[in-house]
This record gives C-alpha cells, sequence and structure tokens, in this order.
C-alpha cells in the first residue's frame, strides 16, 4: 500500500498539530513537512487542506507582511481547531492500537 493513501487521513490532523505548536504559512508548512519526512508533498495537497480547515473554523487565516517579498498568510488554530484536534489525537490513538493488534499475530 502506498504510504500517500494512508497519509491522507492523518494529514488533517498532522497539519493541524503543526499550526497549534506554532503561527505558519502554506510554503513553510510543506517544507517542515517534507523535513519530517514527507518528501512527496506538495502545495497542491496542502493549500486545498487549509482552505478546508479555514472554512471548517478549525485554523485563521491572516495576511502579514514578508521579509522576504510578497505578503504571506499566516494560519493559527482556532478553540474549535484545538477541541477537533484533542479528538483526533484521542481517535489516532485507539486506532494504532487496534492496528498494532493485528501486526502483533502477523510477526
Amino acid at each position: 500500500m502506498r504510504e500517500t493513501q494512508l497519509l491522507k487521513g492523518v494529514l488533517e490532523g498532522c497539519v493541524l498539530e503543526m499550526i497549534a505548536q506554532e503561527e505558519i504559512y502554506g510554503y513553510e508548512l510543506v517544507q517542515k513537512l517534507r523535513q519530517s519526512g514527507f518528501e512527496n508533498m506538495v502545495g497542491g495537497t496542502i493549500y486545498p487542506l487549509l482552505q478546508k480547515l479555514e472554512k471548517k473554523g478549525y485554523i485563521r487565516g491572516q495576511i502579514k507582511p514578508s521579509p522576504d517579498g510578497p505578503d504571506r498568510k499566516y494560519f493559527t488554530i482556532t478553540r474549535d481547531g484545538e477541541i477537533y484536534l484533542t479528538e483526533f489525537w484521542q481517535e489516532w490513538s485507539s486506532l494504532v492500537e487496534k492496528v498494532g493488534q493485528f501486526q502483533k499475530r502477523s510477526i
């Protein structure tokens, strides 16, 4: 199975977690995901996800001046986003535990 298919279901939570840790703009987010091991991550995946999260009210975007060129849209997590993120990690932990039982059986 390809990593991209597995990642699809959890990328939203990973992106929210990164935004919860620090105010960040889209390109910087893509770079940090790549540095975290997701080498194939592209803006075409992240930017629509950021729009979706903003539309749901989980993040808020604010245009700010950039010292290196054009203004950038920085994202911060909202209270609703924090609640969703907490639920995400709870569900993730439960899923990892369930899937881990199968791995133990196949080893």
